[in-house]
């Protein structure tokens, strides 16, 4: 697995191949540009058999730097183009220089140097793809440098020469366009993952709830109506069951973070059971993704409570309502009800459960989630839950 592993690119050699092949198809052109630049400026050259044999080495560098740039799918293609991008560096900077060794003074101060400008292109281009834009524009400035000390105008207007505005904004834009293309990849390639985990958790959650679920289910019901030493075996079961549906709620509301809208309704029907009836509206109640989840984690862990502590035969019913302006959510149970500040109690105690599972994820979307029944009636009248949250 490991060799298979370092034999596979890197996201971000994928990312910018397309860029890669751009600039060894440029290659190619620039050096058709120089090899005709050559044929017109030999002539006036002092030392022409040097000047072809520069060319010929130009020639030759710019079909094996092609070569090893467009492995594409090798290994440590990354350190291979590294060594190409020096390489580049390397053979213009020495061309450059030796412009003074074929042409005389005259020539060589007013025109191109040896290899021209356009060539010498493909060295910044190298860098920018390679690093970024900061050393694409490391890379121009570096090469106009020894274009202009080459052939001698510091002193004059360097910006009123051509050579240094190209090569610095061809490395910064390559470089940008490069990074760009990274961050695509990468936020691409998380789309995939995210897409792949959140299929793998419902199928996981539709096995779980075709097995593991119904047969808890089962043996909770059976165990009430056996009786006797069962009923404790019952409890359990019934605990395990309400444990194992907030935890796949749970799951699912850390799994999909996207910010698309979704139908609420689904989250909150997926809780239903033969003692937990769902109402909703007939129309799709639209809210934001994260939201919706929010919302439905806090709904399993207020049926959770109820399947705990309401009693055995306390049944549980969840209402949705959407108003325009805001949803409002109630969970109503006719179990034995809450003692009055016994949540309270129970906060100072540490014990933390309806503090941050439910009223602090309604709070989270400015919203409120209200005990109704422990204002209003307290024990023997069972326990309902108002959550409301602003459409905005």
């Amino acid at each position: 697995m490991t060799a298979r592993r370092r034999a596979e690119p890197r996201s971000a050699d994928v990312a910018t191949t397309p860029l890669w092949r751009a600039a060894q198809a440029l290659r190619l052109v620039t050096l058709l540009y120089a090899v005709g630049q050559q044929i017109a400026s030999a002539p006036h050259y002092t030392n022409q058999r040097l000047s072809w044999v520069l060319i010929a080495l130009m020639a030759v560098w710019s079909g094996v730097s092609a070569i090893m740039s467009a492995q594409w799918n090798f290994p440590d293609v990354v350190r291979l183009r590294g060594w190409v991008v020096a390489g580049d560096h390397v053979v213009v900077i020495g061309m450059m220089a030796a412009t003074r060794l074929v042409a005389d003074y005259d020539w060589y101060h007013g025109h191109q140097t040896l290899p021209t400008t356009l060539w010498a292109t493909n060295a910044v281009i190298g860098a920018a793809i390679l690093r970024g834009p900061i050393a694409g524009v490391l890379s121009g400035a570096l090469i106009s440098s020894v274009a202009l000390t080459v052939r001698d105008q510091w002193g004059q207007d360097v910006w009123a020469d051509a050579t240094v505005p190209v090569l610095v904004s061809v490395g910064l834009a390559l470089g940008l366009a490069a990074n760009t293309a990274r961050r695509a990849q990468d936020q691409l390639e998380r789309a995939v993952r995210l897409t792949a985990a959140t299929e793998e958790r419902e199928r996981l959650s539709r096995e779980v709830h075709d097995g593991v679920l119904q047969v808890l289910s089962y043996i909770k019901r059976r165990g009430i109506e056996i009786g006797g030493s069962t009923a404790e075996l019952a409890h359990r079961a019934g605990e395990q069951e309400v444990a194992l549906r907030v935890l796949l709620s749970e799951q699912a509301d850390r799994g999909d973070s996207g910010g698309a809208e979704v139908d609420l309704r689904p989250l909150l029907t997926a809780q239903a059971t033969p003692k937990v009836s769902v109402s909703t509206p007939g129309t799709p109640v639209q809210v934001g993704r994260w939201a919706a989840n929010e919302i439905a984690a806090a709904v399993a862990t207020a049926l959770s409570n109820v399947d705990l502590h309401a009693g055995h035969d306390a049944n549980a019913y969840v209402l949705l309502e959407d108003t325009g302006d805001e949803l409002v959510v109630t969970v109503r149970d006719d179990g034995i009800g809450i003692p009055p500040g016994r949540l309270a109690e129970a906060e100072a105690e540490g014990r933390l459960g309806v503090s941050r599972s439910i009223v602090g994820r309604i709070a989270a979307l400015d919203g409120s989630a209200d005990l109704l029944t422990e204002i209003d009636g307290g024990v023997g009248f069972g326990t309902e839950w108002e959550f409301r949250v602003p459409r905005t």
